[in-house]
């Protein structure tokens, strides 16, 4: 029968086959010894092997951008929270100001009333008629501007006065071109449409003049008008 074969250390060719009863105890501990220092050095060589295949794979330079401060701040022992970096200035300003609180109700009505205070968009926001005496007399003389020049015709208007709901006042101004023919000076330059005509009638006395007609007119057939009849015609025969 075959001898006995001692345990597995090792490769089979550095080991010689030997029974129990050929090594003795010092030898035994010397090959165990010898399989600890190769298992070792294995171990070693694989770990290198498996470093030096790691130091070929670089990591990309990650740009992290700008890191939030924190809010927290550590003095001692103690975390307080910095409650400048809560809020902005801007909203600050808006947190610690009078704040005005309405009423969505009246919010909506005061829109709509502003909605009916002009003409719309389409009539370039015209604004609602400020009727004050001096403009409801202009607006009364424009009704009536077919007396004031007989040589002009205009459309006739309705018998009704009805004041414009949107209207608005502008002044006139000449351009460079109209220095010298339509220019007005300083002086005849009104206020109002009234005063402008009353300048005018100061000038030319025609509406005077109208007056008087429609004053003899009325008076024609009465007493003051045969008296005025006889003095003219005794006048006429003590010229004659």
């Amino acid at each position: 029968m075959p001898a006995h074969q001692g345990p597995f250390l090792g490769e089979a060719e550095d080991v010689p086959s030997a029974s129990e009863d050929d090594l003795s105890a010092e030898q035994i501990h010397d090959l165990l010894k010898e399989a600890e220092n190769r298992m070792r050095a294995k171990n070693t060589s694989a770990q290198k092997s498996r470093d030096s295949s790691e130091s070929h794979f670089t990591l990309p330079n990650l740009n992290t951008g700008v890191i939030a401060k924190p809010y927290i701040r550590r003095e001692g022992d103690v975390a307080q929270v910095d409650s400048s970096r809560l809020l902005d200035q801007q909203d600050r300003g808006l947190s610690n100001g009078i704040r005005k609180i309405e009423d969505p109700l009246q919010v909506k009505k005061r829109l709509a009333e502003e909605k009916k205070a002009t003409a719309g968009s389409s009539w370039f926001n015209l604004p609602r008629t400020d009727l004050t005496p001096e403009l409801k007399r202009d607006l009364q003389l424009l009704k009536m501007r077919g007396i004031l020049d007989p040589k002009r015709f205009y459309k006739k208007e309705n018998g009704k006065s009805n004041m414009p709901e949107f209207s608005q006042v502008g002044t006139i101004i000449e351009g460079p071109t109209e220095y010298y023919n339509s220019r007005l000076q300083n002086k005849d330059r009104k206020k109002t449409f009234v005063e402008e005509v009353l300048v005018g009638e100061a000038q030319t006395g025609r509406f005077k003049k109208k007056y008087n007609e429609i004053q003899s007119s009325k008076t024609s057939g009465k007493k003051a008008y045969y008296k005025a009849l006889k003095a003219k015609r005794k006048g006429r025969v003590e010229k004659g």
